[in-house]
């Protein structure tokens, strides 16, 4: 037997590998034609060829309910030898156009890993005499070997090939997601503030959006934007509560050189930044009065001034301001300017807090579901009917980012494919179980669960973090039952908690 060139093993790419291997069987059995068949639903597809006709066999499709030797060797799972002018078998159609016909076929099955054909490959002498196919036995018995070993590196170079389809599928699905804002929903009072987002985005004018902690302020702030003639130009964010009251002027105003101690150097702010562009001023109920005044500024004028310079500078920007607050009352009550609540609440609108478009909720479970599964590179879980009435009927405080955090953390504590009602925390299965604490969540439920009273309250590590530490405390922190538990092997489990500087005790 001519030996075989085990370097084709190396080879990844599917189609290659098939070429490769079926040409190295006809070189060992000194023919001219041959062709592998795969086993796809209830037919028989050639997807490889080679020698004479080739092209007229490649892409045949046989119907598994025809007799055909490719199919008699799937379903009996061993080597056969046809003579095809007396076997019932051949299925002489497909060479009726051929000007030489096949002679004598030596078929082989195509074996998986575990056993399981998935395809045939075929050698076929075309000599009259029937004299080119070696049948010994001791030999055939030998590429027998060769080609089981074959079958194994095909399907490996087919699975690999698909999976890595999957991955840039991923990949592409993941910057999709990353890139696009998701605005999920169907209900009518939703539908009514994302037709206002749609018409306001046309215009010019600044807009004021209103609604509770978690509705989607940024992502309609965003989506404003991209629909916007400025769409093309810089996008910039800035949280007024989440920095205190003098750096907030300067990160938006910007400041001289030797304005203050530390002023190294000039620094541009987010207006000037952000100049033919959109500025989302988030919680703009907690900017500083002092700050108001600058902002009422660039509203009026589009001017700036930054700190330690003498000269005003022009810019031209659209601002998207949000707040979970009353401004109304806040104006009232002189904690915020009139004249600048009239010049950024020339577009309002006010988003529908969840509870009160719950029709939504089973969208945004499935969403979420397979947004986290992409981004965690996980398959996709379930929500079960019983646990996505829970959901439904829960009153979700943090509205869509806290139930956004949850999916989250049923994805990392489910070890099932179905999330069903029993995975649920306390405080979403038993709502009515103890006193509201005001926040939609029951003080002793919340305990319980293991989660805070606030699900959106939390980063998703801070989610984890709980997670593991309670396995963790509920093995008595053997780390080997905990991941167990999780459903992740020691390794991965371990990985994770230095990662999250979790320091392993000694069980007491």
């Amino acid at each position: 037997m001519q030996p075989i060139d085990y370097a084709l093993f190396k080879e990844l790419d599917p189609q290659a590998l098939q070429k490769k291997f079926l040409n190295s069987l006809l070189e060992i059995q000194n023919v001219r034609r041959g062709s592998i068949w795969i086993r796809q639903k209830k037919s028989y597809v050639c997807v490889e060829a080679a020698g004479d006709e080739s092209e007229n066999i490649r892409g045949v499709v046989l119907d598994s309910r025809q007799p055909s030797i490719v199919g008699w060797v799937m379903e009996n799972r061993q080597m056969t030898v046809a003579e095809t002018r007396s076997d019932r078998r051949h299925f002489k159609e497909v060479e009726n156009s051929f000007a030489v016909k096949s002679s004598q076929i030596l078929c082989f099955p195509l074996f998986l890993r575990d056993n399981k054909v998935y395809g045939a490959v075929q050698i076929i002498d075309t000599s009259p005499g029937r004299t080119r196919l070696n049948l010994d036995r001791d030999y055939l018995a030998h590429l027998q070997n060769l080609v089981d070993i074959c079958s194994i590196a095909l399907s490996n170079a087919i699975l690999f090939s698909t999976e890595k389809s999957k991955a840039r599928h991923l990949k592409t699905a993941l910057s999709r997601i990353r890139q696009d804002p998701f605005i999920i929903g169907q209900s009518r009072e939703f539908k009514q503030s994302m037709d206002l987002v749609k018409s306001y985005a046309g215009t010019e004018f600044h807009v004021l959006v209103t609604g509770e902690s978690g509705t989607g302020k940024e992502l309609v702030a965003e989506q404003i934007h991209k629909l916007s003639p400025r769409k093309k130009m810089p996008f910039l964010v800035q949280n007024c509560s989440a920095i205190p009251e003098t750096l907030l002027e300067s990160e938006l105003f910007g400041y001289k050189k030797g304005a203050f101690t530390g002023a190294a150097q000039d620094k541009a702010g987010l207006f000037e930044a952000a100049d033919k562009g959109t500025v989302f001023l988030d919680e703009i109920g907690d900017m500083p009065m002092n700050v108001q005044a600058g902002l009422l500024r660039v509203l009026q004028k589009n001017e700036i001034k930054p700190l330690g310079e003498t000269r005003v500078r022009y810019i031209d920007v659209r601002i998207v301001a949000a707040t979970n607050k009353d401004i109304k009352q806040m104006v009232a009550e002189n904690r915020f300017r009139q004249d600048l609540f009239y010049r950024l609440s020339v577009l309002p609108v006010e988003l529908p807090p969840l509870r009160s478009r719950r029709e939504d909720i089973p969208l945004l479970v499935r969403h979420f579901l397979s947004k986290e599964a992409l981004t965690a590179g996980t398959s996709e879980k379930k929500m079960a009917p019983g646990a996505m009435q829970h959901l439904v009927a829960y009153a979700w405080p943090g509205n869509v980012r806290e139930l956004e955090n949850l999916i989250r953390f049923l994805l990392v504590t489910t070890p099932d494919d179905t999330i069903e009602a029993v995975h649920l925390p306390d405080n979403i299965r038993k709502p009515a179980a103890t006193a509201d604490d005001g926040n939609g969540l029951s003080g002793p439920d919340a305990r319980s669960s293991g989660l805070p009273a606030d699900l959106a309250a939390m980063t998703w590590s801070g989610l984890e973090k709980t997670y593991v530490n309670a396995l963790l405390e509920k093995h008595n922190w053997n780390v080997t039952w905990a991941a167990k538990s999780s459903g992740l092997n020691r390794s991965t489990f371990a990985s994770r908690m230095r990662k999250l500087d979790i320091q392993r005790r000694r069980p007491v």
